[in-house]
C-alpha cells in the first residue's frame, strides 16, 4: 500500500482503500467462524454507501461494487472471482507486497 499512501487524494489512493475495504468484507466469509449472512448483508449495505461517497475511477468502482454485492451472499466462488477482479484493477495503485497479499487472499477464497 505504500504507493497509494504517497498518492494524492483521488483515484489511486481511494482505489487502494476500496480494494482493502472489499478484502475486509470478503474476509467475513472465511475462517473458523465466518460471519452470518445477515451480518454480511448489513456490512455490504453500509459499504455500498461508503463506496458511493469516494472518488474512485469507474472501472475500480464497478469492480469493488460487484465484490461488495457478492460478500452479502453465500457464494464463495463469486466472492473469489470478484476479489480477483478488484486485485487486478487496483494493481497499478498497490506496491508489490500489497498485490501479493491480495493474490494470496484470492487463493484462500478459492480454497
Amino acid at each position: 500500500m505504500l504507493a497509494a499512501g504517497r498518492a494524492p487524494l483521488g483515484g489511486p489512493r481511494e482505489s487502494a482503500l476500496a480494494a482493502l475495504m472489499g478484502a475486509r468484507l470478503a474476509a467475513g466469509l472465511l475462517g473458523p467462524t465466518p460471519l452470518a449472512s445477515d451480518a454480511r448483508a448489513t456490512r455490504a449495505d453500509a459499504a455500498r454507501g461508503w463506496l458511493g461517497s469516494i472518488a474512485v475511477p469507474l472501472v475500480a468502482k464497478v469492480a469493488v461494487a460487484r465484490l461488495i454485492e457478492a460478500t452479502g451472499r453465500d457464494d464463495l466462488a463469486s466472492v473469489a472471482t470478484a476479489m480477483a477482479k478488484v486485485t487486478e484493477v487496483a494493481a497499478p495503485y498497490l506496491d508489490r507486497a500489497a498485490q501479493a497479499e491480495l493474490e494470496r487472499f484470492c487463493a484462500a477464497l478459492r480454497g
